[in-house]
């Protein structure tokens, strides 16, 4: 049995008499007096009841929650939750406007709790993370912005049971601006539980294994920070929630909805979701929809895409957004092998997840084995399989690439859908097609080869364009002949030679072209397309040798029309994920404290009380 998209686990947990409108509460009947006074409005459609002595929201039955391979640490509450003190109270309203109720319906609560800044035990206020009714984080907020979540527990929303049956709800940046959202009598509001950064990838991982939770919403209000990291933000929770249901809330000359309900007072919050406005219409433009952007293209020039320190290949090739790149070689030529190296470096560098769909990569043991090497250097033997740097490249790796795999016939349209998903569940940004001939149209006639790569083409451009993406595509060429000379070294093949037709070159944004030159034990990559001339260029080359210990293409300078051979490069076979002067890790990793602290936190307020 299901409501509104959820499988019911447990029907009626608390016995109410089924179909009963009235019931007595199972929070608060057994302390009252009045213990059969039938305080409860029970609705059973939406699976929820309202306690109208103690205003608790009940859930009257349980869900089944999806499966996940992580285990999280569940916290223990090391202090009674059965009463708040008035300096709380008087705090929450004061300085908050935000009433005793409203702390009862959150569940906020306040402890003695050694904190990181503070190095002591200090008063905490204490935001209690619940999904089902069951703790599963707390977050502790003390003096002088000292925060902390409990260490190995799970990140989720906070709030979220209040969205669960929702048609609509709003997500906030901060557990006061739910506070002040729920005081004015809107309970359905989450907050992210860490802040948005200005730069950088927006990581939300916390919405994989609650992406449900939005996917019945009709509408989604953003009323995220009114700052450059709440819009980083908000346009990452577009992008993945979808923008033909996401409303932008305008908190005007207020930086969050706690400040800007006490600024405009009680009432105010309700009247911004009604002024809220929808995400803008798509594919529809004007020049005040571009004109920010087109005023720093002025003064500042097209900046340069992604680049995966490739040595003189990064001076002539970068990769955006919204574009597709096509790769080509003649077979056994390592072009899946190639984009391993890219997509690693994409993980590492950027942060950013990676779909993979790719029939030359099976079994998929085989294929995860070369993205381990390449983020380690070296693989694993018997004796070091359980070693901690061994177990953290295994969490890396699982985290960062996610194969699609079907038992039947691959299609470009089934493909596509799942990398949909990958977006909205997984925030992938990356993608790789590999190859082409291999994942065909599912209704086309390749009667008209040129129709039907055009099509082809087409089909991945509106992805990308619909979900700021960039998908990697794998094509072979026609029979190429050998370089001169040369009994195992094909020529490079130039953008027409792609099997398919010419319509590769035509629609393509960037094509790579690739060479394994066996007399002189290197890689050759060239430029044969580059559409922008501000992310690249076309018509150039660069060399490589592989390192046979992981897969790695490291730069090497070769003079091809002398033919002299090179040395071998100085191999790198360092963990990079680990490395202590690692440059893609943005600062040394530190030994793990008793509590995990979070410092994405901007709130002016250094007194918790």
């Amino acid at each position: 049995m299901e409501i509104n998209g959820f499988e019911i686990d447990e029907y009626n947990v608390h016995k109410i008499k089924e179909g009963a409108t009235t019931s007595t509460c199972p929070k608060c009947s057994k302390d009252r007096k009045k213990k059969t006074d039938k305080c409860l409005s029970v609705f059973w459609d939406t699976g929820l009841g309202q306690c109208n002595h103690c205003s608790e929201t009940i859930q009257l039955h349980t869900y089944k929650k999806k499966e996940t391979t992580k285990i999280y640490v569940k916290p223990i509450l090391s202090h009674t939750n059965s009463g708040l003190s008035e300096q709380l109270i008087n705090y929450a309203k004061e300085v908050r406007g935000v009433g005793e109720s409203t702390l009862k319906t959150l569940k906020i609560s306040q402890a003695n709790e050694w904190m990181p800044k503070a190095k002591n035990v200090v008063d905490c206020i204490l935001f209690n993370y619940y999904v089902d009714d069951e703790l599963i984080n707390i977050k502790y907020r003390a003096k002088n912005k000292d925060f902390k979540l409990y260490k190995d527990a799970e990140k989720v929303f906070y709030n979220l049971d209040s969205i669960r049956l929702s048609k609509e709800c709003v997500i906030v940046e901060g557990e006061w601006d739910v506070a002040s959202f729920v005081e004015d009598g809107y309970l359905a509001t989450v907050s992210v539980p860490n802040g948005f950064t200005k730069e950088g990838t927006i990581n939300l991982d916390y919405l994989d294994n609650y992406y449900d939770y939005f996917e019945n919403k009709d509408k989604i209000y953003l009323a995220v920070d009114n700052d450059e990291a709440g819009l980083n933000g908000q346009k990452e929770l577009i992008r993945r929630l979808g923008a033909e249901k996401c409303y932008l809330v305008d908190f005007k000359d207020c930086k969050d909805a706690d400040e800007y309900s006490n600024k405009y007072g009680k009432g105010s919050l309700i009247k911004v979701l009604e002024d809220s406005k929808i995400v803008p219409l798509e594919n529809v433009v004007t020049l005040n929809d571009v004109y920010d952007d087109l005023e720093d293209f002025w003064i500042n020039g097209a900046p340069r895409g992604k680049t995966f320190d490739m040595g003189s290949l990064d001076d002539f090739a970068s990769f955006e957004f919204k574009q597709h790149t096509l790769l080509v070689s003649a077979p056994n030529s390592g072009k899946s092998d190639l984009l391993d190296h890219f997509i690693t470096k994409i993980a590492l560098k950027y942060g950013d997840n990676i779909g993979i769909c790719s029939t030359e990569n099976v079994p998929l043991k085989f294929h995860y084995n070369k993205l381990f090497r390449k983020v380690r250097g070296l693989i694993p033997n018997k004796h070091n399989i359980k070693d901690k740097d061994v177990q953290e490249v295994k969490d890396f790796v699982n985290s960062k690439f996610y194969h699609y795999t079907t038992n039947g016939r691959y299609y470009l349209e089934d493909v596509l859908d799942k990398f949909a998903e990958l977006v909205k569940r997984k925030g992938c940004r990356w993608f790789v097609i590999d190859p082409y001939n291999k994942i065909p149209l599912k209704n086309f006639s390749r009667a008209d080869i040129n129709a039907y790569t055009a099509e082809y083409h087409m089909q991945i451009d509106a992805f990308n364009q619909k979900y700021d993406t960039h998908i990697f595509l794998v094509a072979h060429p026609v029979k190429l002949p050998l370089k001169e000379g040369s009994s195992k070294t094909f020529i490079m093949p130039t953008a027409y030679n792609i099997k398919g037709g010419g319509e590769h070159f035509d629609m393509s944004y960037n094509i790579l072209g690739m060479v394994r030159d066996f007399e002189h034990g290197l890689v050759k990559i060239s430029t044969l397309k580059w559409k922008f001339q501000h992310l690249g260029s076309q018509g150039h080359d660069s060399w490589f040798g592989w390192n046979v210990n992981n897969g790695r293409y490291t730069p090497v300078d070769f003079d091809e029309t002398s033919g002299e051979i090179p040395p071998n490069p100085n191999w790198d076979n360092t963990n990079w994920l680990t490395k202590e002067d690692n440059e893609y890790i943005k600062k040394p990793k530190q030994e793990l404290k008793p509590l995990e602290v979070n410092d994405l936190f901007d709130d002016e307020d250094d007194n918790p009380f």
